[in-house]
C-alpha cells in the first residue's frame, strides 16, 4: 500500500478531487499556504494499493492545471502544478 501526499495549487484541488472521486478513489484534503507569495494550496491525502499508484499519479497530472510552458514560466523560479510524494505504508489500521 501507498500513500500518496500531493501538494496541488488551491484553484486546481476541488478538480483534482472531484477526477479521483469519479474512479472511486477517495483522498483528504487540507488546506495549507506556502511560497515567498504565500499562495492557497490544498495537501490531498490518498492512500492507494500499489497497482493504482500509476493511475492515481495520472489524475493528478491531468487535472492539476494547465501545463507549463518556457513561455508562461519565470525562468528564475519556475511554478509547479503539483509536488507529489509516494510514501511506502507497512502498517494501515481503522478505528
Amino acid at each position: 500500500m501507498k500513500l500518496i501526499l500531493a501538494i496541488i495549487r488551491d484553484d486546481y484541488a476541488a478538480d483534482v478531487l472531484a477526477a479521483l472521486t469519479e474512479e472511486g478513489l477517495s483522498a483528504t484534503r487540507i488546506s495549507s499556504t506556502g511560497g515567498f507569495w504565500r499562495r492557497g494550496y490544498a495537501t490531498l491525502m490518498i492512500g492507494v494499493e500499489d497497482p493504482v499508484v500509476d493511475r492515481t499519479l495520472d489524475i493528478i497530472n491531468a487535472n492539476a492545471g494547465p501545463e507549463i510552458t518556457d513561455a508562461t514560466s519565470d525562468s528564475t523560479h519556475p511554478p509547479r502544478r503539483a509536488t507529489v510524494f509516494v510514501l511506502s505504508v507497512t502498517e494501515f489500521e481503522h478505528y
